[in-house]
């Protein structure tokens, strides 16, 4: 049987980074993943979004991890040759009482260490988006773009450069804790035995926890849908533009990318389903869709909109509640050499390296025999 020190379980952004950070100081380092290859479902299924931190609550996971991730990933991306811009962003107020929740945004963000925000008046939002409509909007000089998918794969190459195994198509089928180490199976990996088992398994952490004894969790697939604006109205939005967020906390409201290629996004949406690989059954509309981004770019029109991607979300907060769940990262109570990252929705790719930090130290700590 195949023994390890550590056994990630999801080779999704967050998993990667972890392998790529636990890799510098512990030997023996396996990754499973279900798909054929890394990265393949939430990882690279979004806006490719470097967020700032403005949204979430102060001394939350979330927040904290998003500030830090956010100069990790800039760093990293800096060191490692995965395309980026900085381009800023800005969230837009149409009302007034949308131009309150930008003042409570910008309090927020400043009490969470985000540098570069600033509240501007209609006038500047004019001349920095002269096609979208808003009364101000709050600027983001630290929110960027990245090519997600470059970027888990670089993470993926990196911790088999320092050693990391990565098994793909490996989908985790049976977990047998005990109190020095964790039996498990996977689908084409066999059995193998490890000292610290950490569930980064996205939209199936709350599956991977159950297979440990664990029941607390339930994640809740909450699908966002993106579409393409034809090639001639592209020029319409020259970087991120998002409205006021969605006072559900469901999501951050159908927002406009001008992606690293020069084209331009429009979504997502957020629209809960309840099978956790269902991306295209019964898209909204066109029409309705649509209607939502005029809100912001009043010249677009149903026509305009080419399908593009769906990805989804994998959200702790239910679907009739209004709320915005934070991160899990935590032991096991009943076995704590298991580490489990559950509800890592956005900020998560931005939040990764800042994750894997901390779980790395708890890794350390297990392996040394020093947890608490």
């Amino acid at each position: 049987m195949e023994r390890a020190n550590v056994i990630i379980v999801g080779g999704g952004i967050v998993g990667c980074a972890i392998a790529a950070e636990v890799a510098l100081h512990t030997r023996d380092v396996f990754v499973l993943e279900e798909l054929p290859r890394v990265g393949m479902a939430t990882s690279s299924r979004n806006s490719g979004v470097i967020h700032s931190g403005v949204y979430y609550p102060p001394d939350s996971l979330k927040a904290r991890h998003c500030v830090e991730g956010n100069r990790l990933t800039y760093e990293f991306c800096a060191a490692h040759g995965v395309p980026y811009k900085r381009t800023g962003k800005l969230i837009v107020a149409t009302t007034a009482e949308e131009k309150t929740t930008l003042e409570s945004l910008l309090a927020r963000g400043k009490q969470n260490g985000v540098e570069g925000i600033e509240l501007i008046t209609e006038s500047e939002l004019r001349r920095r988006e002269p096609n979208v409509a808003g009364c101000c909007a709050l600027r983001l000089a630290s929110t960027g773009l990245v090519d997600s998918e470059h970027l888990v794969k670089t993470y993926a190459a990196l911790a088999q450069q320092r050693g990391a195994h990565i098994a793909t198509a490996a989908k985790l089928e049976t977990v047998a804790p005990d109190s020095g180490f964790v039996r498990v199976s996977a689908r084409q990996a066999g059995e193998m035995e490890c000292r610290v088992l950490i569930n980064a398994a996205g939209l199936f952490a709350d599956e991977v926890a159950a297979l440990c004894g664990n029941h607390r969790y339930t994640i809740y697939p909450c699908r966002g849908e993106y579409w393409e604006v034809v090639a001639a109205k592209a020029h319409l939005v020259n970087g991120l533009v998002y409205p006021a967020p969605d006072p559900s906390g469901h999501g951050l409201g159908v927002h406009l990318t001008k992606t690293l290629w020069g084209t331009l996004l429009v979504g997502p949406n957020a629209r809960y389903v309840n099978d956790k690989n269902d991306y295209e059954n019964a898209l909204e509309p066109r029409e309705s869709f649509c209607a939502r981004a005029r809100k912001l770019l009043p010249q677009l029109e149903p026509d305009d909109l080419r399908p593009a991607y769906s990805g989804l979300r994998p959200k702790l907060t239910p679907p009739d509640r209004h709320s915005a769940e934070d991160f899990v990262v935590a032991r096991d109570p009943a076995y704590p050499h298991i580490i489990h990252l559950v509800g890592i929705e956005s900020p998560g790719l931005t939040a990764a390296p800042s994750l894997a930090r901390d779980v790395s130290q708890l890794v350390r700590e297990t392996l040394t025999g020093t947890t608490n």
